[in-house]
């Protein structure tokens, strides 16, 4: 399973489309804000199913930010090794240097074009899912 945490309805749209195109099997859970997405990661029914195997994290999100998503899982010991990629428009330096301090597996700044943006989520749904060998989750 995916967790793609997008406020962005065209994104989300276009990273889901570039990745069945793919043949990324994988289900795909969408949080449209931080807030969501830590209640789907630590909620009160997180117990009862499965983690992601990558989490794709948008930076720029409603109700809480990224990086506090990104602190919050690092924080828990059920998701502290879970695969996170910051998929973002921001290329501030101290953007990619507070993901990388939180623990951040790979950061990636999405494309301005709509073509390159498919390109790059499929290309990081092939690596994380298919290459990458993740360590076990408790």
């Amino acid at each position: 399973m995916i967790l793609l945490v997008e406020d962005d309805p065209d994104h989300e749209a276009l990273a889901i489309r570039a990745l069945r195109k793919a043949n990324v099997a994988n289900v795909i859970e969408v949080a449209h804000d931080g807030a969501e997405a830590i209640e789907f990661l630590h909620g009160s029914g997180s117990g009862s199913h499965t983690l992601p195997q990558l989490i794709l994290l948008d930076l720029k999100l409603p109700k809480i930010e990224g990086l506090e998503v990104l602190r919050s899982i690092r924080a828990h010991n059920k998701t502290a090794l879970l695969p996170v990629v910051v998929l973002t428009s921001s290329d501030e330096e101290r953007d990619i240097v507070s993901s990388y301090r939180l623990g951040v597996n790979s950061y990636i700044r999405k494309p301005v074009n709509f073509s390159d943006f498919a390109e790059a989520t499929r290309q990081l749904g092939l690596y994380w899912l298919l290459l990458n060998q993740c360590p076990p989750i408790p």
